[in-house]
């Protein structure tokens, strides 16, 4: 998905990106930009800082909070400044226009291969677990998790048949930096669990009184 508001820039980036064989959808709506990613959830995201209603920073920083998809930053802000900012919003990579187009699409090779090595899609039951986009789905039904549920979800998923204790996921968000007292730990399991419901499963996740939470 290319989110770009110059129409030259944006007919140039998409006229390259199609010449090597990406499918590639531009962002039109950019007053409703965040809930146009999540209604397409592209592989791969090539964000302008300079757009109308919200900059792209803000709009990754929102994104964020709900989805791991991989966001390329491809701006003319050039600063160190917007650069850190951009990566400690959770960018993959930014690279500053004028670009040479090999280069951009050296960085896009670089970033899906890195994804696609993850350990991003998992399976429970009859539901297919996309880490990176943040969802879930059974069948042609979707759940959208937010980043935290998903870091909670994929930790339980990767240890099956054995109680998870609290500490083992306050640590895991830690590590994903993401910093939650424990209140924030048993809403976001509630959370979870009421996702998992609207897709069948009422009690995938049980509470063991005094050691944590075992997915069944």
């Amino acid at each position: 998905m290319i989110i770009e508001d110059d129409e030259v820039t944006c007919r140039e980036l998409k006229q390259l990106l199609e010449n090597h064989e990406y499918e590639v959808v531009v962002l039109e709506d950019f007053k409703n930009s965040l809930e146009e990613i999540l209604r397409v959830l592209p592989d791969l995201i090539l964000l302008d800082i300079h757009l109308p209603f919200l900059n792209g920073e803000l709009l990754l920083q929102n994104l964020r909070k709900v989805s791991n998809i991989p966001v390329i930053m491809v701006t003319s802000k050039n600063t160190e400044t917007d650069e850190a900012l951009s990566i400690s919003y959770g960018a993959d990579d930014y690279i500053t226009k004028p670009y040479h187009p090999n280069i951009l699409l050296l960085r896009i090779g670089a970033v899906l291969k890195r994804v696609s090595s993850e350990p991003s899609a998992y399976t429970y039951k009859d539901l297919k677990i996309q880490a990176q986009k943040g969802i879930i789905k059974k069948g042609e039904e979707e759940i959208i998790l937010t980043k935290n549920e998903m870091i909670i979800f994929s930790y339980l998923l990767s240890h099956p048949n054995r109680i998870v204790s609290r500490d083992e996921l306050m640590t895991d968000l830690w590590n994903n930096d993401e910093f939650i007292n424990d209140n924030a730990l048993t809403v976001n399991v509630s959370r979870l669990r009421r996702k998992l419901k609207e897709v069948g499963y009422e009690s995938a996740i049980e509470t063991r009184k005094g050691q944590g939470y075992i997915l069944l």
